[in-house]
C-alpha cells in the first residue's frame, strides 16, 4: 500500500490525511513543532497513522505532500526527499512570505521554486486552489455525475500519474494544465483559485474538469 507522507499538517496537510486515510493509505504526519503535538490528530485518524518528524515522514512515504507556509520550505531538507513524488501545495503571500522577486516578476513559479530546492525530488504542484473545507467536503466516487476536478502541474509525466492516481482514490478528476512553468495559472488571484468551488457555499460546489479548463485557460498574467 502506498504512503502518504505530510510535512505540514494545518489545514490542508490534516484534510489530505483525512482523505486518505479513509481510501485505505497508510499516513504518516510531521510538522515543525514535533510529532507529540499531532497526538490528536493521529488518535482521531486511526491506526492507519503515525507522527514523525519531517525527514522521517519523507523517508516514509512514496507520496510526500509538502504544506507549509512558502517562506518555510527552504528549511526543510532536500536529501530525505530524493526521489520522491512530492505534491507541493503552496500558494505566495507577500504579506505572509516577504516579497519574493522572482515571483513578482512573473520569472519563475512557486513550483519551479521547489523544485530547484528539492532538486531530486518529482514536484507536482496540487491542492493549491481549494479551500480545505471544499476539499474535505466535494469529494465524490469515481463516475459520479458532480465529480469535482483539481488542477495540477509537474516537469515529470510518471510522477503526474502517480498524484493522478491518488487524487481519484480520494475522489477528485485532475486537470493537467502543463509543466510547473505553467502552474502560474492556479495561483491566487487566479480564475480557477478557491472560486469554482463555491466560496460563499460551506458545502462547496462541485466544479467539473471542464469547468476547471475553462478557469485555467482563462487565466491572464
Amino acid at each position: 500500500m502506498t504512503t502518504i507522507g505530510l510535512i505540514g499538517s494545518g489545514n490542508i496537510g490534516s484534510t489530505v490525511a483525512r482523505l486518505a486515510v479513509a481510501a485505505g493509505y497508510d499516513v504518516v504526519l510531521s510538522n515543525s513543532r514535533g510529532p507529540e503535538t499531532l497526538r490528536d490528530l493521529v488518535g482521531e485518524l486511526g491506526p492507519k497513522a503515525r507522527a514523525a518528524t519531517p525527514a522521517e515522514a519523507a523517508v516514509a512515504a512514496d507520496i510526500v505532500v509538502v504544506t507549509v507556509p512558502l517562506k518555510a520550505y527552504p528549511q526543510i531538507p532536500a536529501e530525505p526527499l530524493a526521489g520522491k513524488v512530492l505534491i507541493d501545495t503552496n500558494n505566495y503571500y507577500p504579506e505572509r512570505d516577504g516579497r519574493i522577486e522572482e515571483l513578482e516578476n512573473g520569472s519563475t513559479t512557486t513550483g519551479e521554486l521547489l523544485q530547484r530546492h528539492f532538486a531530486a525530488a518529482k514536484v507536482v504542484k496540487g491542492f493549491n486552489n481549494i479551500w480545505f473545507e471544499h476539499l474535505a467536503r466535494l469529494g465524490r466516487p469515481a463516475g459520479a455525475p458532480d465529480r469535482s476536478a483539481l488542477p495540477v502541474a509537474g516537469d515529470d509525466a510518471a510522477a503526474k500519474l502517480v498524484v493522478t492516481e491518488f487524487f481519484d482514490r480520494i475522489g477528485y478528476d485532475t486537470v493537467d494544465v502543463g509543466p510547473l512553468a505553467e502552474n502560474w495559472r492556479t495561483q491566487r488571484d487566479t480564475p480557477v483559485y478557491v472560486a469554482p468551488y463555491g466560496p460563499g457555499d460551506p458545502a462547496g460546489t462541485p466544479a467539473s474538469a471542464a469547468v476547471i479548463r475553462e478557469l485555467v485557460g482563462a487565466a491572464k498574467r
